[in-house]
């Protein structure tokens, strides 16, 4: 099992590439069924716990559940496919299909 990683290390390895880190973009999502998170730090603050998480594109919680993913994704397609009916060019028979088969 890896040792937890100290700020005091983070750090250092921060000053030996040259770089600093954005501690308000910095967020925890603690993974499992732990009833008492570690409230990770970066030097004296704390750093926020968030239940849902999203990394390369793809949203995460605890659980590791990604329906949400599911969710927004329907969502998206449903915000496309309306502007597509909406859209004058659509209403021809010959480009509906064109349309619809840019989305797959």
């Amino acid at each position: 099992m890896p040792s937890r990683v100290t700020w005091k290390q983070l750090e250092k390895w921060a000053l030996v590439n040259l770089m600093r880190f954005n501690k308000a973009k910095c967020k925890v999502l603690h993974l499992g069924h732990c009833k008492t998170p570690y409230e990770y730090r970066l030097g004296k603050e704390g750093i926020e716990s968030i239940p849902v998480g999203k990394d390369l594109g793809v949203l995460v919680d605890e659980k590791l559940d990604m329906s949400w993913q599911h969710v927004l994704a329907a969502q998206a397609a449903n915000h496309i496919l309306g502007c597509i009916k909406r859209s004058p060019t659509s209403r021809s028979r010959e480009m509906t299909p064109l349309l619809y088969s840019a989305l797959g």
